[in-house]
Order: structure tokens, then C-alpha cells, then sequence
């Protein structure tokens, strides 16, 4: 079974600066892939305390790779909607030259409204915008010579320098929350999919999982080819009360920064996002406790989060978690001891278990 980091910034500048939390990732992606983990994921946003200080994931991704040897590097995700599929293409090209064919590309639909006024684009255009500039990256990674011509791009003759090390193109995932859509579609194309279960109910999540399974079957992509990362919140401490509390402040940080990205959706009304009203309501709402309460984080003893991914096992199926542990602006300290603790006494109990 394999694990991963999810570096999502979700901090205010009286937390820390940034310049400290891009080299409290960068040491902890060492130690990460000096200990094993599969993976190292951060995301693009824009303007807010929650994920703003990643406007570009392709740039801290740059950093990992010159501190990293063997982990996979993931855009956990672009934004095709935000982005011309040229650069993109291009940037993304270069990133994996960098890292010698480790990266793998997850794509999002993106989900702030406030992100779409400041680019101009309209909620309604996001998942044309998407799937156009998913299509559009993927020719010109592996065409030689690219002519396209979509409903918000056009461009003619185009040989995309560097080409990706990875033939024909670096894995392709989709990151999907609550639009049935976005997992029949991913399922379809055969893609990876990124899952984030705190942002619904599991019970809901792992519905819509199933719909990309078989989505992927009825597609007649190879069986069991499909691969699940998992975003959570991680806490490992020796006692069950000590990780609880230590959770909790950089939780209620988590959500404060979250709530305020989210408040741009009052008064927004988007026929592309189904159900984002009671999402956001449900964000809200949220406190640590709650989350503990439903089972979506991550949070106890090692032996406590040990049950905890294997009762998310028989919900999802064979996934990866792709672990927030620096969340919140914490200490490099508490993330650290999470790794740590995380790699001594949680990955081996799953090493027999499923994938390598």
C-alpha cells in the first residue's frame, strides 16, 4: 500500500512566513522520501489563506525534486481553466525532465468562485475549460505537431519543447468532490482520481467511487488499473488524547482559512456545481470534533490510525492516503513526529497488504 504527502498551506502570516513553510516542506520531503513514502502532492490557489501561497504547484514541485530521488511528484492540481494549455503543457514537460519521470499530473475544475472572477472566468464555462484543456495538453505531449482548435483555444503547428521523459505522457489524474460527472468522466477516460473525503460524507464519497469504478469497467480500461489517492488530515501522537489535542488547534485553523475561501459562494448560483450550496454550508459547519466524529481524519495513536485507513479501505477500496501533515501552520515539530511515527508504525503494518 502506498503513502503519500499532500502539502496544502492553509496558514496565516502570523502562523508563519512563507519563505518558512516552503523550507518546512522541503525538509519534510526529504525525510519523506528518505523513509519510503510514494509521494509528494501540492495544489494550485489563489489570493486566500487556504492554498493561496501556491499559486503555481509546478514551482515548489521544482524545489522537491532537487531535495528528492525516488518519490513521485503530483500536481494535486492544476488548473487547465486558469492556465493556457501551451504553458501548461510546456511547464509541466519541463518539470518532469526535471525529475527525471517522477510526476505524475492531476487536473481540477477548481471550485472558488472568487478564483473565476479574478481570471474572468465564468463557473459555467469550468468543466468545458477542463476537459478542452485536458485534451489539449495531452496532444501536445504526445503529437509531434499539434493544430487545435477548441472553444477557448486555438492554436496552429505547435512542436511543444521539452517533451515529457515519460512515454506516452506522464499519468493523468482528476481530482473530483462532489459532481457525479467528474468521476463517470475521469472513469471513462481512464484516468486516476483524487478523492477528498472530508468534504462530504464518506458513506457519499465511496458511492461515487464505485461510479467511477464501474465507469472505468464499462470502459474497458485493464482491471484494476485504476488508482485512488485519498486527501486527509494526519496526527500521530503516543497517547490518543495528546494527538486529539494537538489536532485541534491547527484544525480549527484549517477551517477558519477554509470557511473564508468558501464565503464567496453566498449569493453564487452555478448549474456546474450541483450540490456545492450544501457543501459549503456542511464546511461551515464543520469543527475538529466532527471530523473525528465521521472518521475523516486521521488522528490517534499509530495503532488508531492503523484502523482508521483500513476501515477507509473497505469505503474506497484499494487508495492512497495522501497525507496533510503540516497543516494549519503547526509546528515543524508535530509534523515531523507524524512522519516519523507514521513511517515506523503505520506503513509496515500495510506492506503485505495490496499494492507495493
Amino acid at each position: 500500500m502506498r503513502f503519500g504527502l499532500n502539502f496544502f498551506p492553509s496558514f496565516r502570516a502570523d502562523d508563519l512566513s512563507a519563505a518558512e513553510y516552503f523550507d518546512q516542506v522541503l525538509r519534510l520531503s526529504e525525510r519523506a522520501d528518505q523513509l519510503g513514502l510514494s509521494s509528494i502532492k501540492t495544489v494550485e490557489h489563489y489570493f486566500h489563506d487556504y492554498g493561496g501561497y501556491t499559486p503555481n504547484p509546478v514551482v515548489l514541485l521544482s524545489a522537491v525534486a532537487a531535495r528528492t530521488r525516488r518519490a513521485r511528484l503530483i500536481t494535486g492540481a492544476v488548473i487547465p481553466a486558469f492556465n493556457h494549455p501551451i504553458k501548461l503543457a510546456g511547464e509541466l514537460a519541463m518539470l518532469d525532465n526535471l525529475c527525471h519521470g517522477r510526476l505524475d499530473v492531476g487536473f481540477g475544475r477548481a471550485f472558488i468562485p472568487k478564483e473565476f472572477e479574478a481570471f474572468g472566468v465564468d463557473l459555467d464555462d469550468s468543466r468545458a475549460r477542463f476537459e478542452e484543456g485536458i485534451e489539449a495538453v495531452v496532444r501536445l505531449w504526445t503529437e509531434k505537431r499539434v493544430t487545435f482548435r477548441g472553444r477557448f483555444h486555438a492554436f496552429r503547428d505547435i512542436h511543444l519543447l521539452p517533451r515529457p521523459v515519460q512515454v506516452p505522457h506522464p499519468p493523468v489524474w482528476v481530482a473530483a468532490i462532489q459532481s457525479r460527472e467528474s468521476f463517470v468522466w475521469a472513469g471513462t477516460r481512464g484516468y486516476h482520481l483524487m478523492i477528498v473525503p472530508y468534504a462530504g460524507s464518506l458513506e457519499r464519497v465511496a458511492e461515487l467511487v464505485a461510479v467511477y469504478r464501474e465507469a472505468w469497467r464499462a470502459a474497458g480500461h485493464p482491471p484494476g488499473g485504476e488508482r485512488i489517492q485519498s486527501s486527509l488530515h494526519c496526527y500521530i501522537a503516543d497517547t490518543h488524547r495528546a494527538a486529539v489535542e494537538g489536532y485541534r488547534r491547527p484544525m480549527l485553523r484549517y477551517l477558519e482559512v477554509f470557511a473564508e475561501a468558501v464565503d464567496s459562494w453566498k449569493g453564487c448560483d452555478a448549474a456546474q456545481y450541483p450540490g456545492y450550496d450544501k457543501m459549503v454550508a456542511g464546511i461551515v459547519s464543520t469543527t475538529p470534533e466532527s471530523l473525528l466524529e465521521q472518521q475523516a481524519a486521521l488522528v490517534g495513536t499509530a495503532d488508531e490510525v492503523v484502523e482508521r485507513i483500513r476501515y477507509h479501505r473497505t469505503l474506497f477500496g484499494e487508495h492512497e492516503p495522501s497525507l496533510q501533515i503540516n497543516f494549519g501552520g503547526m509546528a515543524e515539530a508535530e509534523a515531523t513526529r507524524t512522519l516519523e511515527r507514521l513511517a515506523a508504525r503505520v506503513m509496515p503494518e500495510f506492506s503485505w497488504e495490496g499494492a507495493p
